[in-house]
């Protein structure tokens, strides 16, 4: 059991001690420190803040002490119940809401929850105002409100805010998908992406859905994290249902795996690769996604004639980039899709709209797409820390071995070779390095990993 304080949130395991896992009074107070970091962010006697949940178990009882202590801070609430990720992100910006709290821990098991904090562009807030609502949270530095200052809540739904904006996005066509017949899988792993999911196949046009998991209780059926491993199932009901494609998500539906018509995983790496391609086909221009993401969408942008750059791991760090250098589409290698045109965040169901069109107007199958791309293998591996190690010693030694290739050092090191690359960084939840590498075969990652691997435990 344990409790994890980050910049981008709190995140931990339910019951137990406090200041050790995610209990009631943990939650109270890291609410308490995010209302008063917006109250003097937003000068609003009264902000709003958007709050929308999974469909996880411990959902609710969070959910309940999180709108009671916004309310006590002075804060009015508009609660949209269970949502998506990308939903709640959505809400604030239409509500015109000072922040949002988004209650998932994304694809951890169910005995996890989380508190993901928004700004009031419904975008994941920066480093430095992360440690700030840290600080305001450890000193306990929060004022709760009289009687006659309480804040309210006012409950309303917005999947169909958001699903209206996905279809009338332009790269987005709804007759081309209806035209298709296309006969769809799907993976919702009993969390809110059975509710979100089919209503936009549904509005998209789509007749014939073969469901997995689509009951949002939130006792998931398997791991919630959408890998091959974890998604045995839906591969062989793609194949048996003789459907055009299958489609998982997490828990929060903003990361999305595809799987191809013969129950073959398209790989998560390639979500974002061939949206991007679709997209860049377009509405020609850059693209972002963080270092440790696959090859292949720099291949594609250059094919495209954009120009690609890779951000430090982190939404947050992949949206910054993404604003830098105006990118068209951008995410992250774990099924995450980023589309400005409707808005900064991973957004699964973005993705699918996105996709099922792109498959409709190529008349190409999800196995013939995924060979037109370029073929890369991706090894992730680790090394564990023991206490007193100087990992930016360490990171320093493999650059000054490596400085004839070319080396990225914005988020631990990155080495660029012709025919591979190799990123190390140490995790921010873990006392471990991470290494992961790519290379057109897994032998070669896998062994470039390895070298890396060698070289830590020897400085070490």
């Amino acid at each position: 059991m344990t409790l994890i304080k980050s910049i981008s949130g709190i995140r931990g395991t339910i019951g137990g001690i406090v200041t050790e896992n995610l209990t009631p009074l943990d939650i109270v107070k890291f609410t308490a420190a995010y209302a008063a970091f917006i109250k003097k962010q937003s000068q609003k006697q009264k902000p709003c803040i958007v709050v929308g949940r999974d469909a996880r178990i411990s959902g609710e009882m969070v959910h309940r002490i999180i709108t009671g202590t916004l309310i006590g801070m002075g804060c009015d609430v508009t609660d949209i119940g269970m949502a998506t990720t990308p939903t709640t992100e959505i809400a604030v910006e239409k509500e015109n809401a000072s922040g949002g709290i988004i209650i998932t821990a994304s694809h951890n098991p169910k005995q996890w929850n989380a508190l993901k904090l928004l700004n009031s562009s419904g975008e994941f807030l920066s480093a430095a105002e992360g440690e700030e609502i840290l600080s305001i949270a450890e000193s306990e530095d929060f004022l709760f409100s009289p009687v006659d200052e309480l804040g309210k809540v006012t409950q309303k739904q917005y999947l169909h805010e958001h699903i209206q904006q996905v279809l009338s996005l332009d790269l987005v066509d709804k007759k081309a998908i209806e035209a298709a017949n296309f006969r769809v899988a799907i993976d919702c792993v009993n969390s809110v992406g059975g509710i979100a999911i089919p209503e936009l196949l549904y509005a998209l046009g789509v007749k014939e859905i073969f469901k997995l998991h689509c009951a949002p209780h939130g006792n998931f059926s398997h791991n919630p994290e959408p890998l091959p491993q974890h998604l045995t199932e839906l591969a062989s009901l793609t194949r048996s249902s003789k459907a055009s494609v299958g489609f998982a998500v997490d828990p929060d539906v903003d990361r999305l795996a595809i799987y191809c018509e013969n129950g073959e995983p398209f790989g998560e790496e390639y979500t974002l690769v061939a949206v991007s391609d679709y997209v860049l086909q377009h509405t020609p221009g850059n693209t972002v996604s963080n270092l440790s993401s696959s090859r292949a969408l720099r291949d594609v942008t250059r094919a495209r004639n954009g120009e690609y750059n890779a951000a430090a791991v982190g939404e947050v760090n992949v949206v910054t980039k993404m604003k830098e250098t105006n990118a068209v589409i951008g995410g992250e290698g774990n099924g995450g899709v980023i589309y400005p045109a409707l808005h900064y965040g991973r957004d699964a169901l973005a993705g699918i709209a996105l996709f099922l069109t792109y498959l409709a107007k190529s008349g190409k199958t999800p196995s013939e797409l995924r060979k037109s791309y370029p073929v890369y293998f991706m090894a992730k591996q680790k090394v564990e820390l023991t206490p007193g190690i100087d990992t930016e010693m360490i990171l320093n030694k493999v650059k000054e071995i490596f400085s004839d290739q070319q080396i990225t050092d914005i988020d631990g090191v990155k080495i660029d070779f012709p025919d591979k690359w190799v990123h190390l960084r140490r995790s921010n939840t873990e006392p471990i390095i991470r290494v992961y590498s790519e290379a057109h075969s897994m032998e070669e990652a896998e062994e470039i990993g390895k070298q890396i691997i060698k070289l830590i435990q020897e400085f070490s």
